[in-house]
């Protein structure tokens, strides 16, 4: 049993057989759901830009390489292993599909996976997992959905922070090349802490976070927050509005 995420180190509730918050799990979910886009991109990205040599350094002055290597490290095949690198001079990592498989296979290697199926009768069978049936092929996609399903389980495990740290480092170097983020809304009511209007609601996260101060609130406490200070505040400046117009 833990105290606290084994991710972002935020309390947990009292008796919780989680190792990661709903906080973070929120946060996987997403980032599974925005991996195939970025899976889409990276495809379209092979094919490197090609042009005449011209002078003052535009331009090649050699035919390039067939295929842009940043994308194909990470859509090629692979290994899940990570080599060691004592000088420090890999750039490399492990692509796409064969860590979401690795991830996969590892999960389904759990004793405690739950795996249940129907019957032509209706009746449901649990059983001990042997293998991963991913619906739609083993693609990133594909690899990507089911994961997804299984996150309620990832969540408790012991391995949790290890799933959570290697999908964030992969996805901060897809971002890297595809030049994408996730998107930001400003919100429309000021902090309940700092009293500041930096509250952000962003796209994979839980919260919405203040950019100020550690300020997290749900969407339903968010929703309350602004039911209450935003028609005080709108009354405030329609009062200051007619106290200026009659000035003038």
């Amino acid at each position: 049993m833990n105290d606290i995420c084994t991710s972002c180190f935020s309390r947990l509730p009292d008796d919780s057989p989680r190792t990661g918050c709903e906080a973070c799990e929120h946060r996987v979910h997403s980032w599974l759901r925005e991996l195939p886009r970025h899976w889409v991109l990276l495809q379209d990205m092979l094919r490197p830009d090609t042009g005449p040599a011209r002078r003052g350094g535009i331009g090649r002055a050699h035919a390039p390489l067939p295929v842009r290597l940043d994308a194909l490290d990470l859509l090629g095949p692979g290994q899940v292993v990570f080599l060691d690198d004592p000088h420090g001079d890999q750039s490399g990592g492990v692509p796409m599909t064969p860590l979401l498989y690795g991830w996969v296979r590892y999960l389904t290697a759990d004793a405690d996976v739950p795996v249940a199926r129907r019957d032509k009768y209706g009746t449901i069978h649990t059983s001990r997992c042997e293998g991963p049936w991913i619906r739609g092929g083993g693609d990133v996609p594909g690899l990507c959905r089911w994961l997804d399903a299984y996150l309620f389980f990832a969540s408790t495990r012991p391995w949790w922070d290890d799933l959570y740290e290697q999908l964030e480092q992969l996805l901060d170097q897809v971002r890297r090349l595809t030049h994408t983020r996730p998107v930001k809304r400003a919100m429309d009511a000021p902090c309940p802490q700092c009293g500041t209007w930096t509250l952000e609601e962003h796209e994979d996260e839980l919260h919405i976070l203040c950019r100020i101060c550690p300020a997290r609130l749900t969407p339903d406490e968010y929703e309350a927050h602004r039911a209450a200070v935003m028609p005080p505040l709108a009354a405030l400046a329609l009062r200051i509005a007619a106290a200026q117009q009659t000035a003038a």
